[in-house]
């Protein structure tokens, strides 16, 4: 009756989705002229070359971590985590951009013009190539399912990762995927069995910030001089 709508512990004002739809829906439309520009640009070099070129075909559609950086760059807000990470070249990766409000605009967008693609192959290469290439590896996966099991699979690629935080409130008698232990990610070479893996079973809204503030936050100044010289993974 109030047009509250709940997502997790949040609290959404219907119009809130409106503003989002104003804003978004112009940029896929944007991206969808992009993709097709490059697409024709493309057709046009293998014509002129009778189909008979040696160089790799160009990928012309976005991936879902592109389409998370291009808002990142768009909404131009420093309130936004989005915002710093597009700025930084810091990849958020999102193999269920789909299941929720961008899946919703990206439906209602195919209607009025279809074609608009998300290149999900290129993602999982990406992140698996991330996490083969990295001199070493960890992980604070807060939640379970999708985004607990796409993180421990790419480390899978490279033998398990070194360093390993759970924080969610999944127990193992059910069967799910956010309540199986380190030990279950450690059977199948996801968890390197030479790490010190940790779950923490609360809620991470309260000690996410408790243990971010209690490591390298603590004195950050000192972790970014700690961190200058250091290189994350291998070059290609």
């Amino acid at each position: 009756k109030k047009g509250i709508n709940r997502i997790g512990n949040l609290l959404v004002p219907n119009k809130n989705y409106c503003k989002f739809e104003d804003w978004v829906a112009p940029l896929i439309s944007k991206m969808h002229d992009e993709q097709d520009a490059a697409f024709l640009e493309q057709a046009k070099e293998l014509a002129a070359s009778n189909g008979q070129s040696d160089e790799p075909l160009k990928p012309f559609a976005y991936t879902p971590s592109e389409f998370i950086a291009r808002l990142g760059k768009e909404i131009n807000n420093e309130e936004s985590v989005l915002y710093w990470a597009q700025k930084n070249d810091i990849p958020i990766f999102c193999p269920a951009l789909t299941d929720g409000s961008v899946g919703d605009m990206i439906y209602f967008h195919s209607y009025k013009r279809p074609g608009f693609i998300l290149d999900i192959a290129r993602d999982i290469r990406r992140i698996n190539d991330l996490s083969v290439q990295s001199h070493a590896s960890g992980q604070i996966i807060i939640g379970g399912g999708l985004v607990k099991h796409h993180t421990c699979n790419a480390n899978l690629m490279r033998n398990g990762a070194d360093f390993s935080v759970y924080i969610n409130t999944g127990h193992e008698f059910d069967g799910s995927d956010g309540g199986a232990s380190p030990d279950e990610a450690i059977s199948w070479g996801k968890i390197r069995i030479t790490a010190e893996p940790v779950k923490v079973c609360a809620d991470a809204t309260i000690v996410f910030p408790l243990i971010v503030s209690q490591t390298f936050a603590k004195d950050l100044e000192e972790w970014k001089e700690s961190t200058k010289e250091c290189v994350c993974w291998l070059e290609d």
